[in-house]
């Protein structure tokens, strides 16, 4: 019973994560937020997130798990759920499960200045 609960939950949160492609981000986009987007390229690799992700310019991250983040910066919602922001999207890979609980992507024990770099290159993503 419990791998059909947990197969239910993937699915779920696959769809609502493939869902964060609808429409555009806010306008106001990452002007007044501080991260440092190369620094995020390098986080993202030792985070392993290609391992579930296709992640445009980053060797290797091909996964096909969580949902591609091609033109992520763009997207109105993160996992179908929650307004793209880049203080939402580093609160997000912080801690999805306390943003969305539930949903398929584990907590990575990311800090939140790793956190907030990785946002800051995914918002190249557009």
């Amino acid at each position: 019973m419990g791998d059909n609960l947990a197969a239910r939950l993937l699915i779920a949160s696959l769809v609502g994560l493939a869902m964060i492609g609808c429409g555009k981000a806010d306008a106001a986009g990452p002007d007044n937020f501080v991260g440092d987007a190369k620094r995020g390229a390098d986080l993202i690799k030792n985070y392993h997130c290609g391992g579930c992700h296709d992640i445009p310019g980053i060797a290797g991250a091909d996964g096909n798990v969580g949902p591609p983040l091609h033109r992520v910066g763009t997207r109105t919602y993160i996992a179908g759920y929650i307004r793209n922001s880049p203080d939402n999207m580093a609160a997000w890979i912080e801690d999805p499960q306390k943003a969305l609980p539930g949903n398929a992507m584990p907590r990575m024990g990311i800090p939140q200045k790793d956190a907030r770099d990785i946002a800051a290159f995914l918002y190249t993503l557009k």
